[in-house]
């Protein structure tokens, strides 16, 4: 070699490059696959525990909590109810909207509805509606966070409209907060209809 010849640096050939380029990418897809599926299976069970932890309880869970919120009939008297569970804040969570029917539930201008949140295993009050009719309606609007409903009350009859105050609902569907809808159509869905099945609370 003399002194200004160009040196000239030889890398490794292309085909060589792409063989072990190759070898690499099979040798790491396997690891790949497993990394991804162990990840998949970790989301899917922390999926199935989150569903576990929001899944409403039982409807025997209500009864006993209706029981206990009742509290041991007197002899001759009987508490019938309907139930129906609907997810009021969309959140994955479903509360209970329960219409108490029979004696001490009803009066002339109705009867009683318990709007329920789970707790545990058991449930909370969130209120308690007197003096009211069916059907009970899950509206589109939302108040605080949570749908408001609406139920039948007043004479004559009218469709009452119950929005959440960030607390509770109100305990009057005839009062302020409470008002007839704004417009003869408001959107929303039966979830308790005017033949609502009952049964015995007590048997």
């Amino acid at each position: 070699m003399k002194v200004g010849d160009t040196i000239r640096l030889v890398g490794i050939p292309p085909n060589l490059k792409d063989d072990a380029a190759l070898r690499r990418s099979r040798l790491i897809a396997p690891h790949r696959a497993m990394v991804v599926a162990l990840l998949a299976g970790f989301m899917f069970v922390l999926s199935g525990f989150a569903q576990t932890q929001q899944r409403p309880p039982l409807n025997n869970s209500l009864e006993d909590f209706l029981r206990s919120y009742i509290g041991v009939p007197t002899k001759g008297r009987t508490t019938r109810y309907s139930a129906a569970f609907v997810d009021l804040r969309d959140d994955g969570t479903r509360e209970a909207i329960v219409y108490l029917t029979s004696d001490g539930w009803c009066g002339t201008g109705g009867c009683t509805l318990l709007i329920l949140a789970p707790e545990g295993t058991s449930y909370r009050v969130i209120t308690k509606i007197p003096r009211v009719r069916l059907p009970v309606r899950v509206l589109a609007a939302t108040s605080n966070g949570w749908h408001d409903i609406s139920v039948v009350t007043g004479k004559p009859l009218y469709e009452a409209v119950v929005p959440f105050d960030g607390e509770t609902y109100p305990s009057s569907a005839s009062m302020p907060p409470a008002a007839r809808p704004a417009s003869s159509e408001v959107p929303g869905r039966i979830v308790m209809p005017v033949t609502a099945e009952d049964k015995p609370l007590f048997k």
